[in-house]
């Protein structure tokens, strides 16, 4: 395995074996399959000491259900060691768009990644364009975050979703970058009115493909807007039969209240899900009901 860090110090603070952390994610498939159970998973993991903090205090008050870690970052390797002392359900979150910020991060890795998101963020189109040009950079910033997840973590990533959801750029899912059978985000869930018609039909489309290789929950959704009561009202209807996930930034101010206050139990009658699990129950139909 290529190293993609410079030797710098252990981390002093000793990790839980992460057979012990695999056995505290398997007690928690046990979770119940009635009535309505969301998916709340806490972005950003480890990208710096306030953003995993945060995450960690919503965690241990059962307010999400689990996390996606970002490698490569100036908090990676403590936010690892947290997540395996406390049994935390992690996923990859690939990034493509925020410099590396780890300080033995190898300059070879840095150049491939700064020219990836010099190109996605060039246009707001542009993670749709299937760039020739940067598939070796693709091919190697993503399998040296899925190789650093499984040296900080002590297995391979079985579930990834994106920083920016750049994770569904052109170039990653044509490529089949991600290795097939791991569970990925799909895009986000709108309704008739909320995209235009071909938006709709791209993320449509783009989900199918993803399909055939992946699994994915039914429905996703932001936490934002945290209001009205009748959007979550709505989403927890869903919940009822299908798998939804809700994606959540706990360093942002409102989203913290929001999940520590309990409010969205406030909002209706839900279960967070204790980690993040697909139940037998999702229907493929489903997924295709809101494009």
């Amino acid at each position: 395995m290529e190293s993609y860090l410079h030797p710098s110090p252990a981390v002093k603070d000793s990790f839980v074996d992460p057979e012990a952390a695999r056995e505290g994610s398997r007690a928690s498939e046990a979770m119940s399959t009635s009535g309505a159970l969301v998916i709340v998973n806490a972005d950003d993991w480890g990208r710096d000491v306030p953003t995993t903090d945060r995450s960690l205090d919503c965690l241990l008050r059962e307010a999400v259900s689990s996390t996606s870690a970002m490698v490569f970052m100036e908090d990676s390797e403590r936010a690892a060691d947290l997540a395996l002392r406390h049994a935390i359900d992690t996923g990859l979150h690939l990034n493509f768009t925020m410099p590396f910020s780890a300080p033995a991060c190898a300059s070879r890795l840095m150049e491939h990644q700064g020219r990836l998101a010099r190109f996605l963020r060039s246009h707001r189109l542009a993670p749709m364009v299937n760039h020739p040009g940067l598939a070796a950079s693709f091919d190697y910033v993503v399998k040296a975050q899925l190789e650093e997840y499984e040296r900080l973590y002590g297995v391979a990533a079985s579930r990834v979703d994106g920083h920016h959801h750049m994770h569904l750029c052109a170039n990653v899912v044509a490529g089949r970058l991600v290795p097939s059978g791991t569970v990925v985000r799909r895009n986000l869930t709108f309704g008739p009115g909320e995209k235009g018609y071909l938006n709709r039909l791209y993320r449509r489309r783009q989900d199918r493909q993803l399909a055939r290789r992946h699994r994915m929950t039914d429905y996703f959704f932001d936490l934002q807007p945290l209001q009205p009561t009748l959007r979550f009202q709505k989403i927890f209807e869903l919940a009822v039969r299908f798998n939804v996930e809700i994606e959540t930034h706990p360093i942002r101010n409102d989203e913290y209240r929001f999940l520590v206050n309990n409010e969205l139990a406030r909002c209706g009658e839900v279960e967070i899900a204790g980690g993040y699990r697909l139940r037998s129950l999702a229907s493929v139909a489903g997924s295709r009901r809101v494009a």
